[in-house]
């Protein structure tokens, strides 16, 4: 669209001296000016038209300190804030209050150290297993290398998918990631390091759960097992397998129930075990009846002689459930069930356990019968506690 009209023609003045002219109207105005060369003239009908240009669009020319870049970056800002209620500097002010000038630049590395710090604190008080933060951990530190060198604020949800689908994980390992994750932004958020949390835009699956029975082993195979312990290395392992297999601990060497308890906590003359909330998985407090059989394992291999959890314990265990073919609760698990199987009740068996009856009526009502049961319960020691040696070193 053309805004003027502006001409450049030449004139001979009175004295007879030669110029040019630039002559038109600007909006409504005319406009008439000499110049002694043609160069200059032209000049001014451009500056004229841009002018004109300008006041038809709305634009006029302003002298400011600002680069080109920073106008078209005000000039953006007017416009995303047009029609709305508040002044920019409204929102500008908002923005430097809320939004910490370290947000994109914290070290993502800083902000693990100090999430575990916290962690390991949590730990000490009780609050979470000394498992789960080494799985944090674990966890973390891959975060660390997979975002070597990028700053905590810059870790953007969509690297963050890729991040949580590393090796084809299953449904719940995928959910499991993301909720480390999720914790870890949360306490960023709140520290102010980040303005958002990253992980919330991340999808999560929804699990059906199928958990049918819980696997275990038969009294045969139990029997096998601990006729192996008792001559394994002295017997050294015989306290360990025999609490776990037929009172139910919790088998864990490094954060289990096992790795925690006492021999105190072990009271053959009241014939209980009992289960401190410092102890328990689920922090609270239960008494475990110390069945026959078990009795008879614990005065052959005496607590005084063979400690719970013995030195190299992890790898001597592994050796032994390497070759039982036994998974990690395995032991546990079938203590639970060969306890229903023998007294019928399952809020006895939830009680001894630590569990809810819903969970024993789940995954232990009807594994094992009465038969089995009794067997299971008969096993016994073959040595005689007068000839046991003392344990060996491992």
């Amino acid at each position: 669209m053309k805004h003027s009209t502006f001409v450049i023609s030449r004139f001979e003045n009175r004295n007879s001296v030669t110029s040019w002219r630039v002559d038109g109207r600007l909006h409504g105005l005319r406009i008439r000016r000499n110049f002694k060369t043609r160069e200059e003239a032209a000049a001014e009908k451009a500056a004229l038209e841009m002018k004109a240009m300008q006041v038809a669009s709305g634009m006029r020319p302003a002298t400011t300190f600002l680069t080109d870049a920073q106008l078209r970056e005000a000039e953006d800002a007017f416009r995303r804030t047009e029609g709305r209620s508040r002044s920019l500097l409204t929102y500008l002010d908002y923005a430097l209050l809320n939004y910490p000038e370290t947000a994109k630049d914290f070290p993502l590395a800083e902000a693990v150290a100090e999430y575990l710090a916290a962690k390991w604190a949590e730990s000490k008080r009780g609050l979470v297993s000394d498992r789960q933060v080494r799985s944090i951990t674990y966890e973390l530190n891959a975060l660390k290398e997979q975002f070597s060198g990028t700053p905590l604020g810059l870790i953007s949800s969509g690297a963050l998918v890729p991040y949580l689908e590393r090796g084809a994980p299953t449904l719940k390992t995928y959910n499991n990631r993301r909720g480390v994750l999720s914790t870890f932004f949360k306490f960023a958020y709140r520290k102010n390091w980040i303005t958002a949390n990253p992980v919330e835009k991340t999808p999560h699956h929804r699990i059906r759960h199928r958990r049918g029975s819980a696997v275990t082993i038969t009294a045969e195979q139990a029997a096998k097992l601990m006729a192996h312990v008792e001559t394994f290395k002295g017997g050294v392992f015989v306290p360990y397998f025999a609490l776990c297999l037929f009172a139910g601990i919790r088998p864990s060497v490094l954060c289990g129930e096992i790795a925690r308890l006492r021999p105190e906590h072990v009271r053959l003359d009241t014939g209980v075990i009992h289960i401190e909330p410092e102890v328990s998985k689920v922090r609270m407090k239960r008494h475990v009846t110390i069945q026959p059989n078990l009795a008879a394992w614990l005065r052959a291999f005496p607590l005084e002689r063979y400690p719970i959890i013995p030195i190299n314990v992890a790898k001597a265990r592994r050796k032994v459930f390497a070759q039982f073919g036994l998974t990690h609760d395995v032991l546990r698990h079938t203590f639970i069930s060969m306890f229903v199987g023998k007294f019928r009740s399952m809020g006895e068996a939830a009680l001894q356990a630590g569990n809810s009856e819903s969970i024993i009526r789940k995954h232990y009502l009807d594994i094992k019968n009465p038969t089995e049961a009794e067997q299971f319960f008969n096993i016994l020691p073959q040595s005689d506690e007068k000839t046991i040696a003392f344990p060996v070193a491992v």
